[in-house]
């Protein structure tokens, strides 16, 4: 654990240009947020969504803060008697310092990233599968967990009522540092657009990273397509090999940006010529997919036991990244058929012996992954299943989403149940009036707006042979809404719907 570092030394390792005269100046800490600074801390002021750090540099001081980053050309105020060192961008140079600060994990580990609007989740898992298979020891960052060799790191965040996929600076590299110390091998990471659109992952280089897809998301914080592009292309400039989604319209813009070896992967057959194909694919109703996959490595089959078409681009662009690595086909083959699912990632709900119907809990709440999600749904059931959809849309997010989201929901699915999912700020039944205004003249759909009494009614009066689908909170066992976080666990939900409905 590190306890002082000159700021020479810091700034020397972080590629930081530091005045000889000041180097002796001795560093307890370093962190982003002025509310923590301590005697001895380095205070790096960052421009925030809604604050400037720099505004804040007094306060800093007075906490005790040694020296501060901050940016160049940004009004400092009068704080001529403090150290300040000015770079050309904070939020770069709080990744390479925190790293170094570490004893720099970047350096001891390899790193594969997943990045796309949908898919992330799920692709990281295969890859970690994969490669424990192949007896590496590997770490995990993303939405579900934060694991080391399978040690489950905890894995806060600064604000309490948000979701939490890339970790913030401050606490990223110290999680590195912990699994470099568990002697992990590999890493395999969700790049989220926001992390890289903040730098979070600044100081990695990659040795691989895979696109999956880009369908409109998080606009709210982008503000266009194209930043949202923009951002996703900032991985491909930091790392060696791109494995990449060629059935997606983006494939060239992401291509285009890369600095490394390009591969390409497809599931459809448009993409004619590609790296890796998936051909002869049959699908298994909910035992899953099999497809044959094709490339100038190998031709071998692959099984998967997570049902939906999308897992075979899932499922090819993990293969195409691992064997490009060095895993061999059987491994690779062995290790997917083994992974009987994903948490929340169309998770079959356990309901009994008595159950003649079906529960699954999904992630998606966008509306191309819900759309992939009905239409993988309805291609494997079975003549007279109703497919019933319950879901929501969060608050204080992109609201342009809801009414397309209720356009695919009654399109697509037989009934639909319209309800709450994490409204946060805002009114539940005003997120619901945006969601039915795509509905149109469909009447295929009931509202109520408790989450779980929707749950609770939809189970309980389930039609024989039902597949129930509880999409957009998927892994997550909370709720919020405006009085703040509280536990929700939908599986458990169900299964006491469900044991109410058989015992009567």
């Amino acid at each position: 654990m590190v306890i002082g570092m000159e700021l020479r030394l810091l700034c020397s390792r972080a590629g930081i240009n530091c005045p000889a005269y000041e180097g002796s100046i001795e560093i307890t800490g370093i962190v982003s947020d002025s509310r923590q600074v301590c005697p001895g801390y380095l205070y790096v002021c960052i421009r925030g969504l809604h604050y400037d750090g720099h505004d804040f540099i007094r306060q800093a001081l007075g906490a005790g803060a040694s020296a501060i980053v901050a940016e160049e050309g940004a009004p400092l105020g009068c704080v001529n008697d403090a150290f300040i060192i000015t770079v050309p961008g904070t939020r770069q140079s709080l990744a390479c310092l925190l790293d170094a600060w570490y004893g720099f994990p970047s350096r001891k580990m390899k790193f594969v990233a997943v990045t796309g609007t949908n898919g992330k989740t799920s692709v990281t898992f295969m890859l970690k599968a994969i490669f424990e298979a192949a007896m590496f020891r590997c770490g995990l960052i993303g939405t579900v967990s934060c694991l080391s060799a399978n040690r489950r790191l905890f894995c806060g965040n600064r604000d309490k009522l948000a979701n939490l996929t890339t970790p913030d600076p401050e606490q990223l590299y110290m999680l590195l540092a912990e699994m470099a110390a568990d002697n992990v091998e590999y890493v395999f990471i969700e790049a989220t657009s926001h992390a890289l659109w903040l730098d979070k992952l600044s100081a990695l280089w990659f040795d691989a990273a895979i696109f999956t897809n880009l369908t409109p998301e998080h606009l709210d914080f982008h503000g266009s397509m194209e930043n949202y592009l923009r951002s996703k292309q900032k991985l491909f400039r930091q790392s060696a090999l791109a494995v990449i989604n060629a059935d997606s319209e983006y494939y060239n813009d992401i291509a285009e940006a890369c600095v490394g070896r390009v591969v390409s992967c497809s599931a459809t057959g448009v993409g004619a010529g590609c790296d890796y194909t998936a051909t002869e694919i049959t699908d298994n109703g909910t035992e899953g997919m099999s497809y044959i996959l094709r490339s100038e490595r190998a031709v071998f089959r692959l099984k998967t036991q997570i049902p939906g078409k999308f897992s075979v681009i899932n499922t090819l662009q993990a293969a195409a990244c691992a064997a490009e690595l060095g895993i061999k086909p059987k491994t690779i083959a062995d290790a997917i058929a083994g992974l009987n699912g994903i948490d929340g990632r169309l998770e079959k709900v356990k309901l009994g012996y008595e159950a003649d119907f079906s529960v699954f809990i999904d992630y998606a709440h966008t509306p191309d992954a819900l759309e992939n999600l009905l239409l993988s749904v309805r291609g494997f059931r079975k003549p007279g299943q109703r497919v019933v959809l319950l879901f929501g849309c969060g608050g204080d997010r992109d609201k342009g989403k809801r009414p397309v989201m209720g356009e695919i929901a009654t399109r697509l699915a037989d009934f639909a149940v319209i309800t709450s999912d994490n409204s946060r700020s805002e009114d539940p039944e005003d997120i619901i009036r945006d969601i039915l205004a795509g509905v149109g003249d469909r009447n295929n759909y009931t509202v109520v707006v408790d989450r779980r009494k929707a749950i609770e009614n939809t189970v309980v009066n389930a039609k024989k042979g039902d597949i129930i689908i509880l999409a957009g909170k998927g892994h997550e066992t909370y709720e919020i809404n405006r009085a703040g976080r509280f536990p929700f666990n939908e599986k458990e939900i169900a299964q006491a719907a469900a044991r109410q409905r058989f015992n009567g």
